[in-house]
């Protein structure tokens, strides 16, 4: 039987309303209309399902039948309805994230709290890894989108800037007098350096850094995470790379102090990372166009608005 979705839902408002005209009006179509979709549809079925009358219509047994589970798709079509409009509208759904645990604690973390108190319905979902890591998950489809340090490349996958950060060499007061004028980074083997391990795109953006300037960096000491970076400076184990608008409070304490290198490192950003020709949940969407407008790489104070 080819029968289409239109004719159970001219059935339903007709036995709902008892009327084919009211149908008709309901539905927006002619009385005449009305009646040929029955027909089809009755023919289809090979069985009559209304009585007709002066003052309507009334289901036949058969009717009856087939009403209470065309009844049951139709406010389940309904229900479906509004929780897309609910999603659309962002009072509903779920984001998946994927982020580096310093990315989630200096720069996820602050745009979250702004987002849930806006919509505290969407429920949000972190996963911790390093950028390789997140763009394979990404790729595997585990995450809507990731949260990564550039440059990062893959050709499946579109890299969108969205703040700005600078990497800068630190140390223990003790190297304040390598601050008076730019070290050299030729001379930087003559120091005790603490480097990240190797496999993330911070380890490979400085490895890169360095070689593009005939040096190679031998660290004494590779850690797992920033934090225990900055904790190993900060007791004096020697010096290290950090983004600097995750040290501010460091720096104007005094706990570390900032090296300035010559060559300079170059600039960086943070990014956000989605896949190629796949669309993106409201929620995504609203989340990632807020991100962008975080130029400057300080959270502002804004209201989201519809894209």
């Amino acid at each position: 039987m080819n029968i289409q979705m239109e004719w159970y839902r001219v059935f339903y408002w007709t036995a709902k309303l008892g009327s084919l005209t009211k149908a008709a009006e309901q539905l927006h179509i002619t009385q005449p209309a009305v009646s040929h979709t029955l027909k089809q549809l009755e023919g289809a079925l090979s069985g009559a399902l209304f009585f007709r009358s002066a003052k309507g219509v009334t289901l036949t047994a058969e009717g009856e039948v087939l009403y209470s589970y065309v009844e049951q798709a139709m406010q389940m079509l309904d229900i479906g309805e509004k929780k897309m409009a609910e999603m659309q509208n962002l009072l509903l759904g779920e984001i998946h994230i994927g982020a580096s645990d310093t990315l989630c604690k200096h720069y996820l973390l602050p745009c979250l709290e702004q987002f849930h108190q806006q919509y505290p319905d969407i429920r949000v979902h972190v996963t911790n890894r390093t950028t390789p890591e997140t763009i394979t998950l990404l790729k595997e489809g585990k995450i809507d989108f990731g949260i990564v340090n550039l440059p990062a490349e893959d050709p499946k996958i579109d890299f969108r800037p969205s703040a700005p950060q600078q990497d800068c060499l630190v140390g223990h007061p003790k190297y304040a007098e390598l601050a008076r004028q730019p070290l050299p980074l030729a001379e930087l083997h003559q120091y005790p350096l603490l480097l990240l391990e190797p496999g993330g795109s911070t380890r490979r953006f400085l490895d890169s850094y360095a070689g593009a300037h005939g040096t190679t960096l031998h660290p004494e000491f590779e850690l797992g995470s920033l934090d225990l970076l900055v904790q190993f400076a900060q007791s004096g184990f020697g010096l290290t790379f950090i983004t600097r608008q995750f040290i501010t409070e460091e720096l104007a304490s005094g706990k570390l102090v900032e090296i300035p290198l010559t060559p300079p490192i170059p600039l960086r950003h943070i990014g956000t990372a989605t896949l190629k020709n796949v669309p993106l949940s409201a929620a995504s969407k609203r989340f990632i166009g807020f991100l962008s407008q975080l130029k400057t790489g300080i959270l502002p104070d804004i209201k989201f608005t519809d894209e």
